[in-house]
């Protein structure tokens, strides 16, 4: 696993979006929430809405740990939006907040989404095993450039909250 340590401070800035509350442990079953997630989001035309704000990028985030990587979580998938926007025009869409971050920023390799993503959380999850960084566990995020997507050739950034 060849980790580039590639940090980053973001300030907060807001999602909307569809979620699911999940494990990592339902994930890797039969019972897994997140392509249903994934259907819904294509489904719903959200890049459309007023408000939103870098349609192209797409965001999936994993928020409201109820403890680790063990534990249920909230994982919401959608767009940027601008603050001020929370009224009817976003009708039916779920809100969250990424957290104000210290990042540590790792990227797929260019593969299919279904293979590289899985296979880059597995190697995260080993990494923080025996890391001197420390996950927060506040609001951990991936990032898909939509222009152009193909989901069977595609690069994905993965943020994670640390210490």
């Amino acid at each position: 696993m060849n980790m580039k340590s590639v940090f980053a401070n973001k300030p907060s800035f807001r999602l909307a979006g569809v979620s699911v509350r999940t494990t990592n442990a339902a994930e890797a079953g039969p019972e897994g929430k997140l392509s249903q997630l994934w259907q819904q989001f294509f489904g719903s035309d959200i890049a459309s809405r007023p408000g939103i704000e870098n349609p192209h990028l797409i965001y999936g985030l994993y928020t409201d740990y109820e403890s680790d990587a063990s534990g249920e979580y909230t994982a919401l998938l959608g767009h940027e939006i601008s603050e001020e926007t929370t009224d009817g025009a976003s009708s039916g869409l779920q809100f969250a907040d990424v957290p104000a971050a210290r990042y540590m920023i790792f990227e797929t390799r260019k593969g299919p989404v279904k293979d590289v993503v899985p296979q880059l959380w597995h190697e995260i999850w080993a990494y923080f095993q025996n890391a001197a960084e420390q996950r927060t566990y506040t609001g951990d995020f991936e990032v898909y450039d939509g222009r152009g997507f193909d989901p069977e050739n595609c690069v994905v950034q993965v943020y994670i909250a640390i210490r």
